[in-house]
């Protein structure tokens, strides 16, 4: 699976008055902008191009900040979500991008750390219906959930259940075939007017064709929506960043580690970096990755 779809759209409503004049999306979680986070999962799995989805008022603000994806060695593209009418939206949006092929679907507000080999095995190992993946959490009922038999075949999805069946919550990442696009355009509004996700994994789940991969011990995700999860969230990248000297979600270290910059490509890699320790760290890097420079 090559292609992604990032969306960074919505209104920031449980994180106002921050996101008054700002995309949550591009608010700091410790010292990088939010997208950086989810970007970097999708570098480290191989993705190669990625739909970036905002609200209208904030794209030219995520071009500055990404561009076309070059430096990375991807390809990024843009697209509108002309009003915050649910996740599954996203694929409708994104079908013509998607071009009937194999499609992850991210959210912007969410942090991966940990052994990404599941997520990366995923990706590379995918060969058709819908993906979800299972986190085991304290309060499910906050959640999408699945339930899941011994071999981790999907037996059933609540949104937000009164009585969870298990502790699984649906973090914000999926992978779907070709077929995508046209489930979601088939969706009909919840109440709340928008196209839920867990209907439209719930389409996969009648097929028989849903499945999970489950995130245990020694990963960690973070969803950043609310200014407690975002506060929690900067704590713990300040704290691993501190102790072990290395960044999460620096987007030009995926993109050494995942092989899409060579030597050649390091001076445009750099070039927006300013002197600091931002750029000292990505030179580090890529001296690691790459050896050193030539004189």
């Amino acid at each position: 699976m090559t292609r992604a779809i990032l969306l960074a759209g919505g209104s920031g409503s449980r994180l106002y008055p921050l996101t008054r004049v700002i995309s949550k999306q591009l608010l700091p979680i410790h010292d990088k902008p939010m997208i950086y986070y989810p970007l970097s999962t999708l570098l480290l799995a191989g993705v190669e191009r990625v739909l970036v989805i905002t609200a209208p008022e904030d794209a030219t603000r995520f071009e500055e900040l990404l561009g076309d994806g070059a430096r990375l060695g991807i390809h990024i593209e843009y697209a509108v979500q002309p009003a915050p009418e649910g996740i599954a939206q996203a694929l409708v949006i994104g079908e013509a991008f998607c071009g009937g092929e194999a499609v992850a679907l991210i959210l912007g507000d969410n942090l991966f750390y940990g052994r990404l080999n599941t997520i990366r095995q995923a990706f590379t190992g995918f060969t058709g219906g819908g993906l979800v993946f299972g986190y085991p959490v304290s309060n499910p009922s906050r959640y999408g959930v699945i339930e899941i038999d011994d071999q981790q075949r999907v037996l059933g999805i609540e949104e937000k259940p009164a009585r969870p069946r298990s502790s699984y919550a649906v973090p914000g990442l999926y992978l779907y075939d070709g077929t995508a696009g046209r489930r979601a355009r088939a969706l009909e509004p919840s109440a709340r007017g928008e196209l839920e996700i867990t209907d439209l994994n719930r389409t996969y789940l009648a097929d028989g064709e849903l499945e999970a991969r489950l995130l245990g011990r020694g990963f960690a995700w973070l969803d950043t929506g609310t200014h407690r999860s975002l506060r929690e969230a900067s704590n713990f990248v300040a704290v691993l960043e501190r102790r072990q000297g290395l960044k999460l979600g620096c987007i030009e270290e995926a993109a050494l580690r995942a092989g899409r910059v060579d030597a050649e490509g390091v001076g445009d890699l750099l070039a927006p970096l300013p002197d600091g320790p931002y750029r000292d760290y990505v030179v580090d890097v890529a001296q690691e990755v790459l050896g050193p420079a030539d004189p």
